[in-house]
């Protein structure tokens, strides 16, 4: 069985993933900046309204995934936060300069999470190492579940090869988890190229809002006057898509 976490970046989007049939939530904020922490108010709403396993991005800002001390001290107490609010699991991930896995603090981090019994995802500052073969044993070694990726490419159907190759040399020691531009309609090929068990998307629709007095000064209104959020019928579509194999 092939199962799905969703990644929603509201309250509602992670209620929409439970009902089209996720196992999972990640919850965060910013899609458009790549994610960033939710507010403490949005996770503990959340996990008031969804039975599935959620885990929460940790992380403090946009840009690249070398952080200073002050943010990786924010980083710290917002695990501790999510383990106080009986979160399933964080996701995070923390590079040296030289594009290789700070261990140090990155395994600071998992100890935090593991203290208060929750798993840990390392996303897809991954796919911006150096060496993404060597960048595997390391976080293996940090004792992390699993690894979001695209295999080192922009979106996972580009890099599906390297996908293959990962979840080859992953050999059950963690779970590989394909990300990035997968869809409703190509998670099938992605499935037969690589061998996946877990994969991971938004899966979104646009929703009009119910404002009747829309303003002429904003030219773009569709975006205006709705929101993105993950839709349950295009959910159970990618699950029915890639079980179907």
């Amino acid at each position: 069985m092939i199962t799905l976490e969703v990644c929603a970046n509201s309250a509602q989007s992670a209620i929409n993933a439970q009902k089209g049939g996720a196992i999972r939530v990640e919850l965060c904020d910013n899609l458009s900046e790549g994610g960033t922490t939710p507010s403490y108010s949005q996770i503990e709403a959340v996990r008031q309204h969804i039975d599935i396993q959620l885990n929460i991005l940790i992380r403090p800002r946009e840009g690249d995934f070398l952080y200073s001390d002050l943010e990786f001290e924010i980083m710290k107490r917002d695990i501790m936060c999510c383990g106080n609010l009986e979160c399933d699991g964080v996701v995070f991930g923390i590079l040296n300069p030289d594009g290789s896995i700070d261990k140090k603090r990155n395994k600071e981090l998992v100890d935090i999470a593991k203290e208060y019994g929750m798993s840990v995802t390392f996303h897809r500052a991954f796919d911006r190492c150096a060496d993404l073969f060597d960048s595997l044993e390391d976080i293996i070694e940090l004792g992390c579940d699993r690894i979001l990726t695209s295999g080192g490419m922009q979106t996972a159907l580009e890099g599906k090869e390297i996908l293959r190759q990962l979840i080859g040399q992953a050999d059950d020691r963690i779970i590989i988890m394909p990300g990035g531009g997968i869809t409703e309609i190509n998670i099938s090929e992605l499935v037969n190229a690589t061998g996946l068990k877990e994969f991971h998307g938004s899966f979104r629709s646009r929703y009009t809002g119910g404002m009747k007095y829309k303003s002429p000064v904003f030219i773009n209104q569709d975006e205006e006057y709705s929101t993105l959020q993950s839709d349950p019928e295009k959910i159970r579509l990618a699950l029915g898509n890639a079980n179907k194999i």
